[in-house]
């Protein structure tokens, strides 16, 4: 992913709630599902890593990522945003 590309993707995702938040019991196999579940839905998801969740958000951002081969756009705080792109039907048209 080129860093225009990156841009576009933090401008759509700049006007997102976040659909997940991780507490407590940090990266769980069904916060993960669920949140694979969703990329069948959105193309460009957000989620919140709560204050008493004592893992790096960086880190929870890669774990999902690969587990749902996803990319990782950005981490900002306790936030991060993930793009799967549609395999059949892109809503998402990233910039050359």
């Amino acid at each position: 992913m080129t860093s225009k590309q990156r841009a576009y993707l933090k401008s759509l995702a700049s006007k997102l709630n976040p659909i997940f938040q991780v507490g407590k019991a940090s990266l769980t196999p069904e916060v993960t599902a669920a949140i694979g579940e969703a990329f069948n839905k959105n193309e460009l998801i957000k989620v919140a890593v709560l204050k008493n969740c004592a893992d790096d958000p960086a880190e929870i951002a890669e774990m999902v990522a690969g587990r749902t081969h996803s990319q990782v756009v950005q981490v900002i705080g306790k936030r991060f945003i993930l793009y799967k792109p549609d395999r059949d039907n892109p809503k998402i048209v990233l910039p050359k």
